[in-house]
């Protein structure tokens, strides 16, 4: 049995995934680039959000569109923001991420809040912490 799951582990790890339905040619992993991230500072912002969910959010998104990614967690729409952050009552600090994007298709945003290229899941969703934290 041993064996078969040694096996099984071996395949899957040899198994790139895409972050983007985008056909380059290619199977590498590669994580896309936010048009606005030089025009935008939101995304410099030091602190995570709360944790939502352990796993990405999949989402059609449209070339040259500007989305809202929700930074703080607390949105009702998530992946998108719905501007829960502005309820004075919540006194929260983190604004969300405008972002757009190269080319049409499917992408993959971080719903931890603990990316490093936001809003684009980058695989932090899989360490044992935010794994622990959500249920």
């Amino acid at each position: 049995m041993s064996v078969l799951l040694r096996a099984l582990r071996t395949q899957k790890s040899s198994l790139h995934r895409m972050y983007s339905s985008s056909k380059t040619g290619s199977e590498v992993k590669t994580i896309p680039k936010n048009l606005l991230e030089d025009s935008q500072t939101a995304h410099l912002q030091r602190e995570n959000g709360v944790i939502f969910d352990k796993k990405p959010f999949k989402i059609h998104l449209e070339s040259n569109k500007t989305y809202s990614w929700c930074l703080c967690g607390k949105s009702k729409s998530q992946p998108i923001c719905d501007g829960m952050h502005k309820n004075e009552f919540l006194k929260i600090k983190l604004r969300p991420v405008r972002f757009q994007v190269e080319k049409t298709g499917d992408y993959w945003l971080c719903n931890c809040k603990q990316t490093k290229h936001r809003p684009f899941c980058d695989g932090t969703h899989k360490q044992p912490d935010i794994q622990a934290a959500v249920r």
